[in-house]
């Protein structure tokens, strides 16, 4: 896939305020700090989409870019950064529910981990959350050029083996770098047939 254009659309804390036209919605989701605004500027070839920050837990809403003015990158807020208080875990939670569960325009969410870490207890817990409620969901391991060939599909594959013990099967897993672009054509080739499938949801 070609990316022509990718642009703001709007941000917002509600998913009933988020854009009432019917396209398909492709959403990023991970740990604070997992490199998740790094990946979207890198799928669409522009470096201040999404806006990067060291400190992590910077991204507090649900933001949705227009690509190719024909489907939507959805930046969700990350999860599990400790130093927030609990009201504001709370209300992220809220927030990142209630567009996973009640977005019918979500086609797939991308479930970001850093390939340097061993398996999280964080990340398990909230892939088997996916698993429970049904919803549509890949692997992207960030930062593979943080680690020698060997390590990181080591690091990946390990993983794998853990998710294994408790799921038949896995989802679909990409093995990616925002610098130097590592998976991003098999990434926008994923999104470009799943934009093939019709979108069983009417105009809110």
């Amino acid at each position: 896939m070609i990316i022509n254009s990718a642009r703001f659309v709007v941000s917002n804390t509600n998913v009933e305020r988020c854009p009432s036209d019917v396209r398909h919605e492709y959403a990023f989701i991970g740990r604070s700090n997992v490199g998740k605004s790094s990946l979207i500027n890198m799928l669409t070839n522009n470096s201040s989409l999404a806006k990067t920050s060291a400190m992590p837990g910077k991204t507090m809403l649900i933001n949705h870019f227009l690509v190719n003015d024909s489907w939507y990158i959805v930046d969700l807020p990350g999860y599990g950064y400790a130093r927030r208080g609990k009201e504001s875990r709370e209300e992220l939670r809220r927030m990142i529910d209630g567009y996973i569960l009640h977005r019918p325009q979500m086609t797939n969410l991308f479930l970001l981990i850093d390939s340097r870490h061993a398996p999280q207890k964080i990340d398990m817990e909230f892939m088997n959350w996916l698993g429970e409620n049904g919803v549509p969901f890949s692997i992207v391991f960030t930062k593979m050029d943080k680690l020698g060939p060997e390590a990181g599909k080591r690091n990946v594959a390990a993983y794998c083996e853990q998710l294994l013990e408790t799921w038949e099967e896995l989802p679909p897993v990409f093995m990616t770098s925002s610098a130097d672009k590592r998976g991003r054509e098999q990434l926008l080739d994923y999104i470009e047939e799943l934009n093939k499938l019709p979108l069983e949801c009417s105009e809110q």
